[in-house]
């Protein structure tokens, strides 16, 4: 491997949505920094199975209207 070209490895703190913390090595930051996570697997729908559709009169809106006519049911 070449010198000087590779980014520091070092331990970090990562902290989930929920406040519970772990140890980990990175390349982010600085030794010693927290990592603050604001979507985690806790939090994230993907993983909780908890999907909410937050459209007001956007994109979903369209879709309803241009797709009306076509007999399906919402």
């Amino acid at each position: 491997m070449k010198n000087d070209i590779h980014p520091e490895y070092h331990e970090i703190t990562v902290q989930m949505t929920d406040g519970s913390t772990f140890t980990t090595k990175s390349t982010w930051g600085k030794e010693g920094d927290v990592l603050k996570l604001d979507i985690d697997a806790k939090s994230h729908p993907a993983w909780t199975g908890v999907h909410r559709l937050l459209d007001s009169g956007g994109q979903l809106a369209k879709f309803n209207k241009k797709f009306s006519t076509f007999g399906i049911k919402n």
